[in-house]
C-alpha cells in the first residue's frame, strides 16, 4: 500500500510543491508552484529521486502521471532564483546537477508507465521532465524548449541521451544548439508528444486507465526491453530470459490467454 508516511517522507521540503494523489491505481504528482509558473525547485529534484522508487515498490500503483497545475503551465524550466546561492561553486553546481540526475534517472527507470500531461510551457527542466515520461500528451496552446545555450550551461549527458532517444540527433542538436522554442503542432511531428488534445487533462487521464488496465508483466518486460535497444543492446541475455520467463509462468499470462477464449476483458489486478 502507498503509505502517507512514505510519501512524505520522500517529499521532504517539496511537500507542498509537489502534490501526490490517487485514485485506484492512478498516482498523480503534480508540480505545484503556480507563483513560480511551477518553477522545479532543488528541493523538487531531490524529492523526485526519493518519491518515485516508493511509488515503484507500491503493488498498487499502476501508472503515475505527472503534471503542473490544472490549466498549466506544466512547468517553465529549473528555478534559476536558486542558481546563484545553489550553483555559486564548481562543488555546489556539481551537486545540484547530481540532484537533478538522480530524480530524471528516478522517472526514466520507473518500471511502470509514466504520462506527462503537459499543458502550456513545458520549458527547459519541463521539457526534461516530460521527455522523462513514457508517454506525452499536450494542449495546442503548449511550448517546448531545452534552454542551457541561454544560460551558458552544457546539458547534462543523460539528459541529451534521452532527448536524442525521444526526438533523434537532428532535433536535439535543433533544441541545444538554437535554445528555442517549438510549438504544439512540431512537438507532434518530431515525436516529442504523442498526441495534441482538445482536452488534455481528459485524455491523459484516458490513457492512465488504458495502462492500469494491461498486463503489468508485459510493461515491465517492455520497458526493460525498450530501453536495453536503446542502448543497442540486443543479446538475449539471462535478464532478457528472466523477463521472458515472468511472463510465461506468471498469473497474468494465464488470465490474458483465459479472458481471450472466454471472449471477455482480462482482469489482470485481481491475480496479481
Amino acid at each position: 500500500m502507498l503509505l502517507r508516511v512514505d510519501v512524505e517522507e520522500a517529499l521532504g521540503e517539496a511537500q507542498g510543491q509537489l502534490l501526490v494523489t490517487r485514485d485506484g491505481g492512478v498516482v498523480t504528482v503534480e508540480m505545484h508552484r503556480p507563483e513560480r509558473k511551477n518553477a522545479i525547485s532543488f528541493a523538487m529534484w531531490t524529492a523526485f529521486g526519493r518519491l518515485i522508487p516508493v511509488l515503484a515498490a507500491d503493488d498498487d500503483v499502476d501508472v503515475v502521471v505527472l503534471r503542473g497545475t490544472s490549466g498549466g503551465p506544466f512547468s517553465a524550466g529549473a528555478d534559476i532564483s536558486e542558481f546563484s546561492t545553489l550553483r555559486s561553486t564548481p562543488e555546489s553546481a556539481a551537486a545540484y546537477g547530481q540532484a537533478v540526475e538522480a530524480g530524471e534517472r528516478a522517472l526514466i527507470d520507473f518500471p511502470k508507465p509514466t504520462v506527462a500531461l503537459v499543458q502550456g510551457w513545458a520549458v527547459g527542466g519541463g521539457t526534461q521532465v516530460a521527455v522523462a515520461c513514457d508517454l506525452r500528451v499536450c494542449d495546442a496552446g503548449s511550448r517546448f524548449g531545452v534552454t542551457p545555450a541561454k544560460l551558458g550551461i552544457v546539458y547534462a549527458l543523460q539528459s541529451t541521451s534521452r532527448l536524442v532517444d525521444v526526438v533523434g540527433q537532428p532535433w536535439a542538436s535543433f533544441f541545444l544548439l538554437t535554445g528555442e522554442l517549438v510549438d504544439a503542432a512540431t512537438a507532434l511531428r518530431i515525436g516529442l508528444v504523442h498526441e495534441v488534445a482538445d482536452d488534455p487533462e481528459a485524455r491523459a487521464y484516458e490513457l492512465a486507465g488504458v495502462l492500469a488496465s494491461r498486463a503489468r508483466v508485459s510493461q515491465v518486460g517492455a520497458k526493460a526491453l525498450i530501453a536495453r535497444a536503446g542502448d543497442r543492446r540486443h543479446e538475449v541475455d539471462d535478464e532478457v530470459r528472466a523477463l521472458y520467463e515472468a511472463s510465461l509462468t506468471g498469473p497474468e499470462y494465464a488470465e490474458g490467454v483465459a479472458a481471450f477464449l472466454a471472449k471477455r476483458p482480462p482482469a489482470f489486478r485481481a491475480v496479481r
